[in-house]
């Protein structure tokens, strides 16, 4: 009962209206627990956070619903409620200027102390950047490194996915929602599977819908739980720029993979190296950076798995003439008028071979009628 007790102040304290998060830190350096900030009569708050504050905290609404249904909520197995006063608190976090107060934390909470990387990028992915992204993922997390990400489309997803499918490997899916909500709904299954191998975390309370605003907060408890972050793609205003940026100013490295000068994804990337990240072409690159004791063993993998890719590609490709065309399409998207002067090759047939290829895995269509090799 003594801890009910204790976590639904500490509930009362975040879900008070208009008392935000650098308010409640204050309150807290200044009395100690919730517990004694709600004891303390009118004097004492109005001299520490001012009158109106004071107001709010001793006689404002407080949903008392939503501290029932955060408890009651916080007994099924496998739900935690973390404090700051918390051990189990993330550690991390605390270099960021703005920690959340509270955590609504769902799966495996001992991850949120464990050493991690962040891996972020575009929701419109290309089909290259999700490959590289679940690749990287998954040998990073073989190593023994747990990947933080957004739970977004395209790159979040495909670094979820590559953590899991990785032995032994573990993610952590920071959310712009309530803990009992999962935006974007495609992703369900997605983090179901989190939820029971990893952790999904969030500050907002439950059953907090999917707020633009609210995204862009959370970014900061990705790049606070992770030693480094990983920008895969990203546009030049891109939101993982600021998780690039957070994880910056709290001393973490930041990694980008370069792409395409002609890819509008690339630009971001190509900002970030300019400004001082590092230039990642394959995660043991990420791994010597971070000085992480098993890079050897996961550079192998990764090396294993590049050339088990190119075995699979010349298999596909022996035949002289696909191999040639797709020599002539190199890295870069291109549209059959190009390609058509660099072949010697009518339209028709390289439309033709274009559509096999991508039914074989090997290309990707893009619009404008434009093709991109991911093998």
């Amino acid at each position: 009962m003594a801890g009910n007790i204790s976590l639904a102040a500490w509930l009362r304290l975040t879900l008070i209206p208009g008392v935000g998060g650098e308010t409640q830190r204050k309150l807290l350096k200044a009395f100690g627990l919730p517990e004694a900030i709600f004891a303390s009569g009118m004097g004492a708050l109005r001299g520490v956070v001012g009158a109106a504050f004071a107001e709010r905290l001793l006689h404002g609404a407080t949903d008392e619903s939503a501290i029932e249904t955060a408890l009651h909520w916080a007994e099924q197995p496998g739900n935690h409620l973390i404090t700051l006063a918390d051990s189990a608190y993330p550690q991390a976090l605390l270099r960021c200027a703005d920690p959340p107060v509270l955590l609504y934390v769902k799966g495996r909470a001992e991850l949120l102390n464990r050493p991690a990387l962040a891996v972020v990028g575009s929701r419109n992915a290309t089909p290259q950047g999700t490959a590289n992204a679940e690749a990287f993922a998954a040998s990073l997390a073989g190593a023994g490194l747990t990947i933080v990400s957004g739970l977004a489309l395209g790159i979040d997803t495909a670094a979820h996915r590559g953590a899991l499918g990785a032995a032994g490997g573990s993610t952590i899916a920071v959310i712009g929602t309530g803990a009992d909500r999962v935006y974007p709904a495609r992703n369900h299954d997605l983090a179901r599977r989190i939820a029971e191998h990893g952790a999904i975390v969030s500050e907002f309370p439950l059953d907090t819908p999917a707020l633009a605003g609210n995204f862009p907060r959370r970014n900061r408890i990705i790049a606070g739980l992770a030693q480094g972050c990983l920008v895969v793609e990203a546009a030049a205003c891109s939101g993982s720029l600021i998780t690039a940026r957070l994880a910056a100013e709290i001393g973490s490295e930041v990694f980008a993979i370069p792409g395409s000068i002609h890819s509008p994804l690339a630009k971001g990337c190509h900002q970030l190296i300019r400004q001082g990240a590092k230039l990642v072409e394959t995660a043991q690159d990420v791994l010597e950076e971070l000085r992480w004791p098993l890079a050897d063993r996961a550079g192998q993998d990764a090396r294993d798995t590049t050339d088990e890719i190119s075995d699979l590609t010349a298999d596909a490709t022996s035949d002289p003439l696909t191999a040639s065309l797709l020599l002539a399409l190199g890295h870069d998207p291109g549209d059959v008028d190009s390609l058509a002067e660099r072949t010697s090759l009518t339209p028709e047939t390289l439309l033709a071979m274009l559509l096999q290829l991508e039914l074989d895995g090997h290309v990707a269509s893009l619009p404008g009628s434009r093709f991109q090799r991911i093998t």
